[in-house]
């Protein structure tokens, strides 16, 4: 079934979605941060009444401003791509996949827009009190909004609390709490958001160095550090906390993506921890059916870790990549052939029900098939594969090439998941060093720590992309779990119209980055001083 696949089209309708959600999270970690930093900020200026602290707030709440407006355009451009690209897969999950959507714009356009505005010209328009809860709001409505995104994108990583309706050929929602609040969705949401937090965290602090190399706005730069990096500091731990729940939840939702993180193709009990490494850069065929030590040119391994980290028991077994694609019976794994088979089975049946009921929806042959397909041994055993039959082939040796292409790129899932938990190391470790020194009063002598503090800007936002990098690329080729893959999803349209949409949207963003970064630094240079001197906000 392959050979009918535009393979042209689903390229480059992954490559336009990628490119925008990825300028997409440019945006949206510093607004879910620094909307919380500013709510801090306002609350001491509130309990205090020291202006010191309203000048503040004022200045990282323009720069808030700024990014919040660019977060908001990229956002709405990559809700439409699920129309225009992916109607396929927009069809078979909407009334899954619409609800968290809907909400989440409800909570956008309603509670930000409505609060946000109050925040940036209502300091002299209403209470303090109203302000202050008013700055409160939106820094929760943002990660609201966050939260309905995350829970869809967890829905489709692991199903749940859904049901095939064999009438409609569509996923429905049987249990709306259930994907809400499954364990995919929560570890998603306090991963990703607890990211921005660290994010926002480094680019107040690394700011705020600049303040000091300048020998500028002293007491505003300390004041703002210590903030941060408390918040950094909380936030990064709960980064290490969630990474590790989510990494166990990996192992035993998808452990094809785990596998892909460690490259680890020979399963095996007491696994190591691979903690720097470099590939061979073979091919996973190869490497799958030959010698399964030929990925490494060079590796440090910490025996039992990765077995302990998935299972809390360095003794446990971790399926490997050739276990996953080829089987293995004494484990109980079903290899990827006997999946697409079941897949292909269910798929027969569903045509045949549907193909009965056109023909004659009271006879016998429908009543069977329907209860067939509604009898959840079936479900269990031949449905859960269904995502698997545009991977069939009669030709066996076909079928097997077809298996090999399921699994993901194996270098770009561990080299980004190496990047995200170094990076993520190194802030906890930052802001550790920057509060032990800004409480010695010694963090402005030290102008090689500011430097680094400075260009550590980009940091967060490398680790935030190799964490997506991870989470997507390393569950391919599904769009949802096991139900559909990237090639049945998309729309049928023509490849140079995503081509040219492509082009411009990469144009746009590439521009509207620009912009942004010439205005926020314009908008440093001048500081918070003339700011608070100038506006009537």
């Amino acid at each position: 079934m392959l050979e009918n696949i535009d393979f042209a089209i689903v390229n480059w309708s992954r490559a336009q979605f990628a490119l925008t959600a990825m300028f997409h999270w440019v945006f949206v970690p510093l607004t879910l941060g620094l909307g919380f930093l500013n709510a801090f900020t306002e609350t001491i200026y509130y309990k205090t009444g020291n202006p010191e602290w309203k000048k503040l707030t004022k200045f990282w709440m323009k720069l808030f401003g700024i990014n919040f407006a660019c977060g908001v355009a990229t956002g709405l451009i990559l809700e439409f791509q699920f129309g225009t690209n992916w109607s396929n897969y927009s069809w078979f999950v909407g009334d899954i996949f619409g609800a968290p959507l809907a909400i989440e714009g409800i909570i956008a356009f309603f509670m930000e827009s409505t609060f946000v505005a109050v925040m940036f010209f209502g300091w002299e328009k209403v209470s303090k009190r109203f302000h202050l809860a008013s700055t409160w709001l939106t820094a929760i409505g943002a990660n609201l909004s966050a939260v309905w995104i995350l829970v869809a994108n967890g829905w489709m990583q692991n199903p749940v609390g859904t049901a095939f309706n064999p009438d409609t050929a569509r996923n429905e929602m049987t249990n709306f709490w259930e994907i809400i609040f499954s364990e995919t969705a929560l570890n998603k949401f306090f991963h990703s958001t607890t990211c921005g937090f660290v994010l926002a965290a480094v680019f107040v602090i690394g700011v705020s160095s600049w303040f000091l190399l300048k020998n500028r706005e002293i007491l505003f730069a300390k004041r703002s550090i210590v903030v941060a990096a408390v918040f950094g500091l909380i936030s990064s731990i709960i980064i290490v906390v969630s990474g590790d729940k989510t990494t166990k939840h990996v192992a035993e939702v998808q452990p094809m993506k785990l596998a892909a993180m460690e490259s680890l193709y020979e399963g095996t009990e007491n696994a190591p921890l691979v903690a720097f490494g470099i590939l061979s850069g073979k091919e996973t065929e190869k490497n799958i059916t030959a010698d399964s030590n030929a990925d490494f040119l060079f590796k440090i391994e910490i025996p039992g870790m990765l077995s302990f980290l998935s299972f809390n028991d360095s003794q446990s077994f971790v399926a490997g990549i050739k276990d996953l694609v080829l089987g293995n019976e004494e484990r109980g794994i079903l290899s990827y052939t006997e999946k697409i088979e079941r897949g292909h089975e269910a798929r027969q049946t569903l045509l045949a029900y549907k193909n009965a009921k056109e023909e004659n929806p009271n006879s016998e042959l429908t009543a069977y098939l329907k209860e067939k397909l509604n009898d959840q041994t079936f479900i269990n055993e031949y449905f859960t594969y269904f995502g698997y039959a545009p991977y069939y082939d009669e030709n066996p040796e076909i079928l097997q090439q077809n298996a090999f292409k399921m699994v993901p790129p194996i270098s770009l899932t561990f080299y980004s998941f190496r990047i995200m938990v170094m990076l993520g190391f190194y802030f906890v470790l930052l802001f550790v060093v920057v509060l032990f020194l800004i409480f010695k009063d010694k963090l402005h002598t030290k102008r090689w720590l500011l430097l680094i503090l400075i260009f550590s800007i980009p940091l967060p936002y490398i680790a935030g992309m190799a964490g997506w990098i991870v989470a997507e690329v390393g569950r391919q080729p599904w769009a949802i779990q096991d139900l559909m893959s990237v090639v049945v999803a998309i729309s049928k349209i023509e490849t140079s119209s995503v081509m040219i949409t492509f082009s411009l949207f990469a144009v746009l963003f590439f521009v509207l980055f620009i912009a942004e970064m010439m205005i926020l630094l314009k908008q440093i240079k001048i500081g918070p001083k003339i700011e608070e001197e100038n506006s009537n906000v």
